[in-house]
């Protein structure tokens, strides 16, 4: 099961050969968007950070994705005084040996200029980028998959979840690094959770982990349950939280990481989601799209998302595979689901058939194929203000 991928000089392979362009403030997203859209080309995507109050998670993110293994290129665009440190972001690419440039609106000439001058920097990054290009045999242990769930039902927790969580079981056997997360939407699970861990530093943080997102959740008022999920069939909390945990499978647990700490070492991690220290950012993820987002600053080359009641995002620079666990769903959204396992519930097939055809799948995309929110042009981006303190030695296994 091995298919071609893009070489990079950090030894990475990626997916996809994507030019990013970033915009580093709110101010600078229209001509970023506008230089995107009129180059309009599926390999160009947008990408950015909306603060003007510097931040730090926010720079680790960019420094991550900039040199995301799908990326080839990049883009920098900014208004010129925001409190982004574009020159350290721009080095940090520049160290990866990737093509980087970085126009600056106030010094460009305003819109029209900067958009015309982003338009000729992106073809020409695009062309060197392929020119570039290095395609080399990848194979499922070098994969780093990641997991998430929206849009959830009563039917989540008995078809599509656990079926990810096989289909994880599956790549995590084969060498691959998978990554699941949503830890405040896993409360109740830490127990169990815990007895899968590698090591006893590793339970204590998966403990710790989900400890804080209860916290932080009880500070801000509100959970993640949400209207749609009561509709949707889901009778509760600890329903969700069961419904979400099962899609990590069964393998050991190997480490707790925190977004934009990429593993050095296979094998199945915690996506740490929720901001250290006291509640001040709000919601600790405003959209899917800020948890797909973060799963790839840790490397992930593309996301299996879990949905019931039906999700159309996609996502920039990595793919999404949309898994949904309602037939009904399959059939009212058929253009926007990858695979059925609603069919489980109608006899057409169990968990183990629809984890094979997720583990198909993933080799597929991995290899070229389009996945439905690519083919139809999604890719949302979303990034926003936190706060983290890096993971203990402990809990963030590394490669001898």
């Amino acid at each position: 099961m091995s298919f071609q991928g893009y070489l990079r000089k950090d030894g990475r392979k990626g997916i996809r050969n994507v030019v990013a362009v970033a915009y580093l403030v709110e101010c600078a997203h229209h001509v970023a968007r506008r230089i995107v859209d009129r180059c309009d080309d599926p390999d160009v995507h947008l990408i950015g950070f909306p603060g003007c109050y510097p931040n730090e998670y926010a720079l680790r993110m960019m420094k991550a994705l900039t040199i995301h293994p799908n990326v080839g290129a990049v883009l920098l665009v900014s208004l010129g005084c925001e409190s982004f440190n574009r020159e350290a972001l721009a080095a940090h690419v520049a160290a990866s040996e990737r093509p980087v440039e970085t126009i600056v609106i106030q010094k460009a000439g305003g819109t029209r200029s900067a958009i015309d001058r982003g338009v000729a920097a992106v073809r020409a990054m695009k062309e060197q980028a392929s020119d570039a290009a290095v395609r080399v045999p990848m194979a499922l242990s070098e994969l780093v998959v990641g997991t998430i769930c929206g849009g959830s039902d009563g039917t989540s927790g008995i078809t599509a979840n656990p079926a990810v969580g096989r289909a994880f079981d599956r790549l995590v056997t084969a060498g691959a690094t998978c990554i699941f997360e949503e830890t405040g939407e896993m409360i109740g699970c830490e127990g169990p959770m815990a007895v899968r861990a590698s090591t006893p530093a590793v339970g204590e943080a998966i403990v710790a982990s989900i400890g804080k997102a209860e916290t932080y959740y009880r500070a801000m008022g509100f959970g993640s349950f949400a209207p749609g999920n009561a509709e949707g069939g889901l009778s509760s909390q600890e329903e969700k939280s069961a419904g979400a945990y099962v899609k990590s499978g069964s393998s050991p647990i190997v480490g707790v990481i925190k977004p934009a700490e990429v593993p050095e070492a296979p094998g199945l991690y915690l996506l740490d989601v929720v901001p250290d220290g006291p509640p001040k950012f709000g919601f600790p993820n405003i959209s899917d799209n800020a948890e797909i987002v973060e799963l790839m600053a840790c490397g992930a080359h593309l996301t299996l998302f879990t949905t019931g009641r039906g999700s159309v995002v996609g996502s920039a620079i990595a793919p999404v595979i949309k898994v949904t666990g309602n037939p009904e769903t399959y059939r009212r959204m058929t253009d926007d689901m990858d695979v059925n396992a609603g069919r489980i519930l109608e006899g057409e097939g169990d968990l183990d058939e629809v984890a094979d055809e997720i583990v198909a799948l993933v080799t597929a995309v991995a290899g070229g194929q389009l996945t439905k929110s690519e083919d139809m042009g999604h890719r949302e981006f979303i990034l926003t203000y936190k706060s983290f303190e890096p993971s203990g030695p402990g809990c963030f296994p590394r490669s001898a």
